[in-house]
């Protein structure tokens, strides 16, 4: 399908509601056939639930959305480079692509901090695409951690 701005702007959104919630702002978008089929952002500390990312909650509805586990014919956009446990949930999912925004420097598992996407390490490969709309998505994070400290 290939990159698809309008599905990136959605996942902007979710993350600006995150951030409105106390949440750190990260939103995703599960996308089949050029529609959205799952949606979330974080939700960890609303549900105190440390698998509450905005990517495993939107794998969770689109999985729901289409009957099966099995997601090989969606993409998926993401405001922030997902975490070993989203990427891993993501290759599990068999996704056929997806594209991020802003790189993670601390915890990135798409190229930043390690890369799970690297091929050949597992059975499924991913087209991974980072830095869609990064500026807009790492300002996001960069105001709510800024507003964190100075609430202290």
């Amino acid at each position: 399908m290939g990159y698809n701005e309008q599905f990136m702007n959605m996942a902007i959104e979710l993350a600006k509601e995150c951030g409105a919630h106390d949440e750190v702002p990260v939103g995703c978008v599960v996308v089949k056939d050029g529609k959205a089929i799952g949606a979330s952002g974080n939700r960890k500390e609303r549900e105190n639930n440390a698998i509450c990312h905005a990517e495993i909650l939107a794998l969770s509805q689109a999985t729901k959305e289409v009957n099966n586990w099995w997601l090989e014919d969606c993409d998926v956009y993401v405001t922030l480079e997902p975490c070993v446990m989203c990427a891993g949930a993501m290759i599990h999912s068999r996704i056929r692509a997806l594209y991020f925004g802003a790189y993670d420097e601390k915890t990135g598992a798409c190229g930043s901090k390690l890369n799970l996407f690297e091929q050949g390490l597992f059975n499924h490969t991913v087209l991974v695409s980072g830095g869609h709309e990064r500026q807009i998505c790492s300002q996001l994070l960069s105001d709510f951690f800024k507003q964190k400290r100075k609430n202290r």
